[in-house]
């Protein structure tokens, strides 16, 4: 008869043994799934082997440059930008001013300033063309106490000897104008009138200097009224100009849509779309300017001529071509001889050509000597198409026949 103890000491060994098995059977598990856990009571009560770590084999690298995003079910591929490594090339530096290089001068307020910085950046390739930027940004033709232009111009002509002359001005004349008379109120038919006569005077002085005045118009606003009244003012600039035999320039519809309206974006010089004007719809930007001037230097190109090419260099010790190429040893026993011309040597001051001599006149006459002498022509050479005489025919005998012996 087996003792109850007996039975229960066994069913509680039985049971641990089954508890442990169990907990190393968890344990080893959750060993395989994670790299590392912290040790639990089982664990120090019993031990247990330490995990190692072993990285992933072959992982692949997430690609660069592409972000997806999912909005409302759809997925959308974002390409960023990644820095690049490769430092960008710095471009040449522009070709240095000839010193004899014509020179462009631009009056104006600050459109004029704007226009001067677009014209610099359309000739910094050509050595021959230097643009003079004398421009004034608050200044016009009304407030002439502020700055005289009438009495400027004629100074800056004469300091720097232009070769062509760059008006843009009237962006800030929208305002009250002070005469001998009295105060003359915007938009008053008197104002346009001795506005008018300001814009005359002004151009009359620019066309005294003998040099090519250009005058540029306005160009549209964001603003209405200043649109409008830019329109207004355009009309007088163009009338006064055209008087003195100058040039008007209109660059309006560079600046508007289809439908005359006022655009901040459009398209460039290239036809590419582009911000043109600043945040207030007055200033310009970098492409702006450059369009500004794309209308301008056309005429100044004209005046200038070949100039405004970019080919021209300067000639100095530093850069003249190798007249000889040949070594020192090789040079030896050349004459050098200077060139005649082919059809006309006394031009260079010799009468004959290199290495022949002239033959005597009396020995081959001239045509010219024997139609005089003669009174005919010599004949052409036999063969040439002219040759029309017909050769001789063989002469025929008239003697008698020689006498037959008889038998």
């Amino acid at each position: 008869m087996k003792s109850p103890r007996g039975s229960l000491a066994r069913l509680l060994c039985l049971g641990l043994a089954l508890m442990l098995g169990v907990t190393a059977f968890l344990t080893s598990a959750a060993e395989a799934q994670q790299p590392e856990r912290r040790r639990n009571l089982l664990d120090m009560l019993f031990g247990s082997r330490q995990p190692v770590y072993v990285p992933p084999q072959d992982a692949q690298r997430p690609r660069e440059g592409k972000t997806r995003k999912k909005t409302n079910g759809s997925v959308t591929t974002i390409k960023t930008r990644q820095p690049s490594t490769r430092a960008a090339a710095a471009p040449p530096p522009p070709p240095p001013k000839l010193d004899n290089a014509k020179k462009v001068l631009v009056v104006g307020d600050f459109v004029a300033a704007a226009l001067a910085d677009g014209l610099e950046t359309a000739f910094e390739d050509a050595p021959g063309v230097q643009v003079q930027t004398r421009a004034n940004g608050s200044s016009g033709l009304v407030r002439d106490d502020f700055y005289d232009w009438p009495a400027q111009l004629p100074a800056l002509v004469e300091e720097i000897k232009p070769s062509v002359i760059v008006i843009q001005i009237g962006a800030n004349d929208r305002q009250q104008l002070v005469t001998a008379t009295g105060r003359l109120d915007f938009r008053t038919d008197e104002w346009f009138t001795a506005y008018g006569e300001r814009v005359a005077n002004l151009a009359t002085l620019a066309a005294a200097s003998q040099v090519p005045v250009v005058w540029v118009g306005l160009p549209a606003f964001r603003p209405q009224n200043m649109t409008a009244d830019a329109l207004r003012l355009n009309t007088i600039y163009r009338s006064s100009i055209e008087k003195v035999n100058g040039e008007f320039v209109d660059v309006w519809e560079g600046f508007v849509d289809q439908e005359g309206r006022f655009i901040v974006t459009g398209s460039d010089i290239n036809g590419q779309p582009v911000r043109l004007r600043g945040n207030d719809g007055i200033g310009f930007t970098g492409p702006g300017k450059r369009k500004l001037a794309f209308y301008v230097e056309k005429s100044v190109r004209r005046y200038l001529g070949d100039m405004t090419s970019p080919d021209l260099v300067r000639l100095d010790a530093s850069n003249l071509p190798d007249l000889v190429s040949l070594p020192p040893s090789e040079n030896r026993g050349i004459t050098t001889t200077p060139p005649i011309d082919l059809f006309d040597p006394e031009l260079d001051g010799a009468d004959e050509l290199l290495g022949g001599t002239l033959p005597p006149s009396s020995s081959f006459p001239t045509p010219r000597d024997q139609l005089v002498q003669n009174g005919r022509m010599p004949d052409p050479p036999v063969g040439r198409v002219d040759y029309v005489k017909r050769p001789a025919e063989p002469a025929t005998s008239t003697a008698a026949p020689p006498a037959t012996a008889t038998p």
